[in-house]
């Protein structure tokens, strides 16, 4: 059984055991726990389920339309068949002041970059999504809002804090996505990869999403080796990177399973 399996379906079966029923702000009932936690070492296994099918290429593309092209235009994301934000999207085509928006407007990345290779041991190295000025003028409040970075031991480390973890569908993008986004920026950086870990403040799963998930935990003893990830060697340049650059190496799968976005 792959580690980020074995962590994601003890949270999972967490919620479903013991989570606390209450309403939200889509209108679909969720059961969730607080302050939820799992933490993988990058260089010894790649993170991505293996008890369902997670769309890997889907994922990356848009880590690195937040983070590399720091856009916010949605219909960049349609054509390359990715429909992710469809429902967010605004009648000029965008998101609005939401995710990649706010790294281009504050710099973000090319700050973050410039001190993992001058600064090292600077201790204020993060990107912050939360920008209060421009949440209402997005499309949605940044989930996955502040990554904190971190070199030790010519390491790179990366703490991911998620405010709302929607355990069906999103949690699955995130982690493999920021695990993703560790390995570009340490290729550019010249480091190894490190740790991730994955702070999730409120973990839930919808009760629209119960039964797929408990199909999904029945599947655990089947599960499969994690995958390994491949990285063009070549590519130093975090902005040069390609969704031809990122490839899987054995990922074995079980089916998808579909299950509905909440709005």
């Amino acid at each position: 059984m792959s580690n980020y399996d074995e962590q994601y379906l003890d949270i999972v079966e967490a919620i479903l055991d013991h989570g606390w029923y209450g309403t939200n702000r889509t209108g679909i009932n969720t059961y969730k726990l607080p302050h939820q936690i799992m933490q993988f070492d990058l260089e010894k296994e790649f993170p991505i389920l293996t008890t369902k099918k997670v769309a890997f290429k889907t994922a990356v593309k848009e880590i690195l339309w937040i983070y590399q092209q720091q856009s916010n235009d949605v219909r960049k994301l349609q054509e390359e068949n990715v429909h992710i934000w469809d429902e967010w999207e605004k009648e000029d085509g965008t998101i609005g002041t939401s995710y990649g928006w706010v790294i281009k407007k504050f710099d973000q990345m090319d700050t973050l970059l410039k001190n993992l290779k001058e600064d090292p041991q600077n201790r204020r190295m993060m990107v912050n999504l939360w920008q209060i000025p421009y949440l209402d003028t997005g499309s949605l409040y940044p989930c996955c809002f502040l990554s904190m970075w971190d070199v030790t031991d010519g390491r790179l480390n990366c703490m991911l804090v998620q405010r709302s973890g929607d355990m069906g569908l999103g949690v699955p993008f995130n982690t493999t996505q920021y695990a993703v986004l560790v390995h570009l920026v340490a290729q550019a950086t010249g480091y190894r990869p490190g740790l991730l870990t994955h702070v999730i403040n409120n973990a839930h799963i919808y009760e629209n999403q119960v039964d797929a998930l408990k199909i999904q935990l029945s599947r655990r003893s089947q599960a499969y080796p994690a995958p390994a990830l491949w990285i063009n060697p070549e590519i130093t340049d975090f902005y040069k990177f390609t969704i031809n650059d990122i490839k899987l190496k054995g990922y074995k799968h079980h089916d998808k399973l579909t299950m509905e976005v909440a709005v």
